[in-house]
């Protein structure tokens, strides 16, 4: 499979690498055709799995090959990662104020964004959907970085970026369709929504995979940016849902930690 897909062009690649993270999340979205309701602490486990594998994503996938690749340039090599980084979580924080969005096991009154008239179903697809551009960015600007030929960026790794993403991925969907289902939506219509929340990412993907072949000069600030995209939705989103019930912080903690290491793992002994 790397054979075939090291042979492809590298935006072809981007693309089937993030119809991998939207499938992976559509198969997380089909449990809900055997459960209506998920246990909290699950869910919490679910959660800081996530993030752990985001946080490690952006370092050890994004941030440092950002820092190496900047060696090259004018400027000194942590600047373009700060601009980048900085940029990055500027970016979400202004969708995230625009975007209306409903984060799970929040009352409808506590929507995010835009005052709008939109179901609570739809505004809790939208808050995943709103972490899943980053998501979709950070694999389409790794394959993307192959083809500017530096050693640091490599198939491998950039393939286990996209493994690391569908594997939180999976908890995600069905961390979006269980809950809808038991806000009253039918299987079919809390897997389709579940799903749809996937669908960014390979747009997502295609737009950054094709912007840092392009444009070469860009590449290290897009990576960056990815990754200050992921951290933003981590420190605002993720970890304060993960640790919610506050007699219980320990799951997610966990989580995040095993999410982390196995994100590593797939990262250092891949890349």
């Amino acid at each position: 499979m790397i054979e075939w897909l090291s042979q492809q062009n590298h935006i072809f690649q981007a693309l089937m690498a993030t119809i991998f993270t939207w499938f992976v999340t559509a198969l997380g979205a089909s449990l809900v055709f055997g459960f209506k309701s998920i246990n909290r602490r699950v869910l919490d486990a679910m959660l800081g799995f996530a993030a752990g594998v985001m946080i490690a994503a952006s370092f050890w996938s994004l941030l440092a090959p950002a820092i190496e690749m900047a060696a090259e340039g004018p400027l000194p090599n942590w600047l373009p990662a700060v601009i980048g980084f900085l940029t990055g979580g500027l970016f979400l924080w202004g969708v995230d104020k625009l975007l209306p969005h409903l984060h799970i096991g929040y009352p409808t009154e506590e929507a995010e964004g835009i005052k709008t008239n939109w179901q609570r179903s739809l505004l809790l697809v939208m808050a995943i959907t709103l972490h899943n551009i980053p998501e979709g960015l950070a694999v389409g600007v790794a394959f993307g970085a192959l083809a500017a030929d530096i050693p640091s960026a490599s198939l491998a790794g950039a393939v286990a970026l996209a493994l690391g993403i569908g594997l939180q991925n999976f908890p995600e969907g069905a961390a979006v369709s269980i809950p809808l289902r038991r806000e009253g939506l039918t299987r079919f219509k809390s897997f389709w929504y579940g799903q749809l929340s996937g669908m960014v990412e390979p747009i997502a993907g295609l737009l950054g995979a094709a912007a840092v072949i392009f444009i070469r000069p860009l590449l290290p600030y897009a990576m960056a940016f990815a990754a200050g995209a992921m951290i933003y939705v981590v420190i605002e989103e993720l970890i304060p849902e993960s640790q919610r019930n506050q007699h219980d912080t320990d799951t997610s903690t966990f989580g995040a930690m095993i999410g982390f290491a196995i994100m590593m793992l797939l990262d250092v002994a891949l890349g």
